[in-house]
């Protein structure tokens, strides 16, 4: 089906990320969500084709079936940086968003996930201080060939994705193991379809490095 034809709101519960692209355009998903995508962008006179191209991009991000044991070094790397490293500073960034607007508006909820948008918050702040020790000290020295000296940041690594795996199962105490309540608004439901994307690619991110990466170093 063509997403120009589908409703915001159904677009912004079913596309990972795809309210980030709303908001970035100024189209309302809650009031207004019944209009469809190709609507919006008339009323709005927004470029059809730049707000569909980046709709698409999200829902390919799924469509990941290498195997990546038959990598270098140099390519999964560079994957890592380009499918994980941006992709979940853009997550988290929306997903903190989100979690404001829905504990704003539905703290009084018995089952609103209260205290989830500090959580996020600390979460993108470790994550991202885990990142940059990737990017300008270990995957520098495991592109240039110098695993044998990387033993000591491959173990900080791992240690720190422990910690994010306990940051994940905390994220599920707070929201009922993201389980979107039956009366839940539009945002609060992109919100929940948001994060279960995010773990399932955080948890995709730690695998190939600790099981593939780090661990053809650590044998070498």
């Amino acid at each position: 089906m063509d997403l120009l034809d589908l409703p915001l709101a159904r677009l912004a519960r079913e596309i990972p990320g795809a309210t980030a692209v709303f908001n970035r355009h100024g189209l309302s998903f809650c009031s207004g969500g019944e209009k469809t995508l190709r609507t919006a962008i008339a009323n709005a006179h927004l470029n059809q084709q730049q707000i569909l191209a980046a709709l698409l991009e999200l829902t390919g991000r799924a469509d990941d079936s290498r195997d990546w044991r038959e990598a270098s070094d140099g390519e999964l790397i560079e994957h890592l940086l380009e499918r994980f490293h941006q992709v979940h500073r853009e997550q988290l960034a929306e997903l903190h968003r989100l979690a404001e607007r829905v504990e704003n508006t539905h703290y009084g909820k018995p089952d609103c996930p209260r205290g989830l948008a500090e959580h996020l918050r600390h979460m993108a702040a470790e994550l991202e201080q885990h990142m940059q020790k990737e990017e300008q000290i270990l995957f520098p020295m495991l592109a240039h060939g110098q695993g044998a000296m990387a033993g000591g940041p491959i173990q900080v690594m791992l240690h720190e994705h422990d910690e994010h795996a306990a940051a994940i199962a905390r994220i599920d105490e707070l929201t009922d193991g993201i389980t979107t309540p039956e009366d839940a608004c539009n945002s609060w439901r992109a919100l929940y379809a948001g994060l279960r994307s995010f773990k399932a690619d955080l948890e995709k991110h730690i695998q190939l490095e600790n099981n593939i990466l780090f661990a053809r170093n650590l044998a070498a």
